[in-house]
């Protein structure tokens, strides 16, 4: 017999899930483009969008994913022959840089593993040594969504201020953006990506570039008429915000979405996130005391709290994915970038989501457990429970 009739629940790390509210402003006749209301709807856009990134800079819209957002910022930033930096932290680090290879560039890899944040001295060390001033950007994901890691981008710009190294600081927050803390203008980030389909809670098509006066004034030669970021940001006609026909629908969820979290206010949102994070964490901590499970990022303040990465063992994340969904409608994330890949599974808790959803979603882990008879310790949700109504707090790492 199978429970999975009725609403699933989609917790994979992005796309997240998509609220009622924001289907409903989608649902709706095209607008007409060359005049109106969806002009005025685009330009209230920019400024919310700017406050999620906490930037007063300028912010690109593209139609597109994630990767496309990779190489709207690097086309506008990097030149054929010109050297980046990349700091791995998992898959989506390791996907930039073939990016920026693919676009010309000299790309140089410092692997930090998957389990710990970016190795701010080994990073030290390469720009120090770089003398000549020939690394022209420095990539960095916040938190990578195939390992959960976060790393510490604001202690990132203190190494190149400490080195007087000129690099671009470029910052991946396609998962983050709307989850974990980020201050782009105080942390002294140059570029950063972001896209619609997670912490913004909006159906993937539509991605972002935000970037300061030092990197316009970088801009490279070579970036394509479609992907130069200036026309975007200071249109003549309103066609050029997104280089042709604008993504109306995506535009009005987007609106929506944008006011979701308005409402509920930043600081808020990620207390929420935070807490929810912990409540995740605080199961799979009992489920692993005596069984295979184990969070992948030892150390709390290098765990994002949008995405939990979760090893288990061989075959069992397989096997353990294909019972929430079939059995009852929870669709877990894939272990991405993962060797080997059946041996992990990720928890999204990122957007729409709150704590009867988290802890519905780890009661149905744990029946999983039982069901195929998978060791794990016993008080996994009375744990995860304590969390959620506060007796227990968890070291965070907000700031």
């Amino acid at each position: 017999m199978s429970l999975s009739n009725g609403r699933p629940y989609l917790a994979i790390p992005g796309p997240s899930v998509i609220p009622d509210v924001v289907l409903q402003a989608m649902h709706r006749a095209s607008p007409n483009i060359y005049e109106g209301e969806l002009h005025d709807l685009t330009r209230s856009l920019i400024p919310d969008l700017k406050s999620v990134a906490m930037t007063d800079h300028n912010v690109a819209i593209y139609i597109g994913n994630g990767h496309a957002a990779w190489e709207a910022a690097l086309s506008n930033a990097i030149g054929p022959g010109d050297t980046v930096l990349v700091l791995a932290t998992g898959r989506f680090g390791i996907g930039w840089g073939e990016i920026a290879t693919g676009l010309g560039a000299k790309v140089e890899v410092i692997d930090c593993g998957v389990q710990s944040p970016i190795d701010l001295a080994r990073a030290e060390e390469r720009l120090a040594a770089d003398t000549a001033g020939q690394i022209k950007a420095v990539l960095a994901v916040h938190v990578d969504t195939s390992t959960s890691v976060k790393s510490d981008v604001a202690g990132l710009r203190g190494v190149l201020d400490r080195t007087g190294h000129p690099a671009l600081l470029m910052a991946d927050c396609i998962a983050s953006l709307g989850c974990d803390r980020f201050e782009m203008d105080a942390w002294g980030v140059d570029i950063m990506v972001a896209a619609c389909q997670k912490g913004l809670m909006t159906p993937a098509g539509i991605s972002f570039v935000f970037f300061n006066d030092k990197a316009d004034d970088a801009q490279s030669a070579r970036v394509s008429r479609y992907w130069d970021w200036r026309p975007r940001v200071d249109p003549a006609v309103y066609y050029q915000y997104f280089a042709g026909t604008a993504p109306t629908h995506h535009l009005y969820g987007l609106r929506a979405a944008l006011d979701l979290i308005k409402a509920e206010g930043l600081d808020a949102v990620f207390a929420r996130h935070a807490k929810l994070a912990q409540t995740v964490w605080a199961a799979i901590d009992v489920w692993g005391s005596d069984g295979p499970m184990s969070l992948n990022v030892p150390n709390a303040e290098h765990r994002s709290h949008a995405v939990t990465s979760i090893a288990i063992g061989s075959s069992v994340g397989q096997d353990l994915r294909e019972w929430t969904e079939t059995k009852c409608g929870l669709t877990l994330g894939i272990g991405l970038g993962r060797e080997p890949e059946d041996a992990y599974f990720r928890i999204g808790h990122m957007g729409h989501v709150s704590g009867h959803m988290i802890m519905g979603a780890l009661g149905t882990i744990d029946a999983g457990l039982k069901a195929l008879n998978i060791p794990h310790g016993r008080g996994a949700l009375e744990a995860a429970s304590e969390v959620v109504a506060g007796t227990t707090e968890r070291r965070t790492n907000d700031g």
